[in-house]
This record gives structure tokens, C-alpha cells and sequence, in this order.
């Protein structure tokens, strides 16, 4: 199967102390240039995922793939995931993500791909890979495996790491909307480009997603 790729105030009314609001728009800023976000990452690290369901840890090892390995990194470690949906996810098969909920971000990475890199791991439950709309078009979506997908190895499906921790956790991420539209009732990815989490928080409630993400130091 194919994967497809479509494309605060603070609480009870309080102020947000200036430092907080200006690390927020410092980090925005970041955001909304990918050009600046190219740090190359360890040959393996950890990313601890902190989700509505839960915690998981998934471990990259960069020689599986550099280059998807190096996105991934500077995106974790730059708050990129923070509130994202895991907007398309199909029982059995698997979990993806990757589309923030800031149209303008969205717009930002769309045209920041990067090339394919070589795939030296199977699709293995458990293992991450990115989402693509064919080759050399890799951005900021990514999949979990929930089963083992190795029919995607020759697709170009490269794995850079694994859900070392908490895959049970994965396994609980709410599936009930299936496929994305027009092939399903899910969310429809060109509408979460153009308009982010104000169109799945209203009609897609009860999508599971990522608190934060971070570099386990």
C-alpha cells in the first residue's frame, strides 16, 4: 500500500510572563525556517514522545538513514511536534503524522524536502519512517509501523529508528476515523495544510496527539 501525503493564553485568562512569550516566538520563528534547521544529528539518539494516550521513546540510529535521521532530529529538538495530530491512522497497519497545526509552518515545510535515503531496515512493527507523495518529496510526515509493512521496502520506505518504549502506548492511538478523504471519513490533509488543529479540533475531536517531543539529553 502507498502512502499518501496531501497536501496561548496562559491559564484562566492569566498573562504569560514575557520571557515565555517571547521563547515561544523565538522558537516560532525558527519554525518557519527550515533553511535554518539543517543541524546534523548523533549517530543515535533517543526522542521522548510525551501523547494524549501516553509516553513512547523512539531510537534513531542515523546510519539507517542520514538524511530522514538529520529531519527528524532538528524538528524534535526544535518543537516542531508539539500539538500535532496523529491525524491518519489505520488499524493494522499504521500511525501517521507530521502535518503541525500552524498553517504557516505547514506552508514553510512544504517545499523543504529532502532526498530518499537508501532503505536499509524493513518495515518492522514498531519501526518510523516518513510519509512521502513519491521519491525525493520526504518533509515533515511521518508513519509508525503497527505491524510488519516490509512490502514497503521496495517502495523506497527507509526506517531511521524504533519505538523502544511504549509501543503499547502506540497501539491505543485512536483509529476511528480511518483513511483520510476523499478515500475515507478521516481528515482531509489538504485541509489540514490550509487551515491546521482549528479544523481537526472541530471536526476530528477525538484524534489523539503529541503534547511535546524532545531530545533525550
Amino acid at each position: 500500500m502507498k502512502l499518501q501525503q496531501w497536501i496561548v493564553l496562559g491559564v484562566a485568562g492569566m498573562a504569560l510572563a514575557p520571557v515565555a512569550v517571547a521563547g515561544q516566538a523565538d522558537r516560532t520563528a525558527k519554525l518557519r525556517n527550515p533553511a535554518g534547521l539543517t543541524e546534523q544529528a548523533p549517530a543515535t539518539f533517543r526522542a521522548n514522545f510525551d501523547t494524549s494516550k501516553g509516553a513512547f521513546v523512539v531510537e534513531v540510529h542515523r546510519d539507517w538513514a542520514p538524511l530522514g535521521a538529520d529531519r527528524f532530529y532538528n524538528l524534535v529538538k526544535n518543537g516542531f511536534f508539539d500539538q500535532v495530530r496523529f491525524f491518519r491512522v489505520i488499524q493494522g497497519f499504521m500511525a501517521q503524522f507530521g502535518i503541525h497545526g500552524d498553517p504557516a509552518i505547514s506552508a514553510a515545510w512544504r517545499g523543504a524536502q529532502i532526498k530518499d535515503d537508501a532503505v536499509k531496515q524493513s518495515n518492522k512493527r514498531g519501526f518510523v519512517v516518513f510519509a512521502t507523495a513519491g521519491p525525493n518529496t520526504r518533509t515533515t510526515q511521518f508513519f509508525i509501523n503497527f505491524g510488519d509493512n516490509a512490502g514497503l521496502d521496495r517502495q523506497g520506505f527507509a526506517p531511521f529508528g524504533e519505538i523502544v518504549k511504549g509501543m503499547d502506548v502506540v497501539d491505543k492511538i485512536y483509529n476511528g476515523y480511518g483513511e483520510g478523504a476523499p478515500n475515507g471519513k478521516g481528515p482531509n490533509q489538504g485541509r489540514i495544510q490550509s487551515e491546521g488543529n482549528a479544523y481537526l479540533t472541530k471536526e476530528f475531536p477525538q484524534l489523539d496527539y503529541i503534547k511535546s517531543a524532545t531530545i533525550d539529553q
